[in-house]
């Protein structure tokens, strides 16, 4: 069974400030700001909401089919995809552009400075929900506003169930759009922070969101997941790590386990709990893509962690 991962591919530059930032920006000079970091460590990882979903889904032995569009300067990361075995017939290369791309500076304290080139990301609407067949299961990740919007609407003309994760796409849209979008979506899923910004924006409660879809998805942290249906509420554990490494792509990584364990009619606790794991794997390694398993190793996991044994 595939499943349309709509959403960005991007390079992540990650850069170390040996210093903490405070030391080196005055704040009553923060107006005529001009200020150069010496950055001696640095590396590129793969990225973009698409990329990460979809490699930890294939992790899981699933099909994903990322659609995203990207520039000239794509060929490592498409021989990274065809490597890991990754559909790339829905990525769609505009040469007159680049890839999108962050570019992320951290000091000692974990501050982040970061640039962010979306590229031919902002071409993404290009591509067409419509035109791709086979399809049973998708998602609309984080792109550019058109794109979202787009491939919600087509989804939903399809009758493919689909889940809405506006993600850092949050400023994009309004309360009318949050609404329409929420309305034509199977599932939503957003972190605590990012709910806040939902119920401001459109004016309903969690219980008013969860009632317009079959599932509403709350990530907390440490503090695990919840999850809201028209009828009951789950709160499920975050799983156990054995180090912290590296957060970043956490959240792309649960989402691999919501699709996996939806597009396996799993019950909400164990749908659940199975997107914890990803996150929590994820963790553990540097960088977005590192993580290496396969299912017999998740599954035995999961055992070992929750109690009892996936189907």
């Amino acid at each position: 069974m595939s499943a349309l991962i709509c959403g960005s591919l991007a390079y992540d530059t990650i850069m170390v400030f040996e210093d903490r930032f405070k030391n080196h920006i005055l704040p009553d000079r923060v107006h005529m700001l001009n200020v150069a970091f010496l950055v001696p460590d640095m590396r590129r990882e793969f990225g973009g909401c698409a990329g990460n979903i979809a490699y930890n889904l294939k992790l899981l032995g699933e099909d994903p089919k990322p659609m995203a569009t990207v520039g000239r300067d794509f060929g490592p990361y498409r021989e990274h995809f065809t490597r890991c075995g990754v559909d790339m017939k829905q990525v769609k290369e505009l040469p007159e552009l680049f890839t999108a791309q962050a570019f992320i500076t951290t000091d000692l304290d974990d501050n982040q400075i970061t640039a962010f080139h979306p590229g031919a990301m902002m071409r993404s609407n290009e591509n067409h929900v419509s035109a791709v067949e086979g399809v049973r299961f998708g998602i609309v990740a984080p792109d550019s506003h058109d794109a979202m919007v787009q491939h919600a609407r087509e989804f939903n003309e399809q009758e493919i169930p689909f889940i809405f994760d506006p993600g850092q796409a949050m400023p994009l849209f309004d309360g009318d759009e949050f609404r329409s979008l929420i309305e034509q979506a199977t599932y939503v899923t957003v972190n605590d922070y990012e709910s806040q910004v939902l119920q401001e924006r459109t004016g309903w409660s969690p219980s008013e969101i969860a009632a317009r879809v079959e599932g509403y998805i709350v990530t907390r942290g440490a503090n695990g997941s919840r999850i809201l249906t028209g009828k009951d509420k789950h709160d499920v554990p975050a799983a156990r790590v054995d180090a912290v490494t590296d957060p970043t792509g956490c959240g792309d990584a649960y989402r691999a386990g919501l699709i996996y364990g939806l597009m396996h009619d799993m019950d909400w606790p164990t749908v659940g709990r199975v997107a914890s794991l990803m996150g929590a794997i994820k963790v553990e390694h540097p960088g977005t893509q590192n993580q290496h398993f396969d299912r017999g190793y998740f599954a035995d996991r999961f055992k070992q962690q929750f109690g009892y044994a996936l189907d």
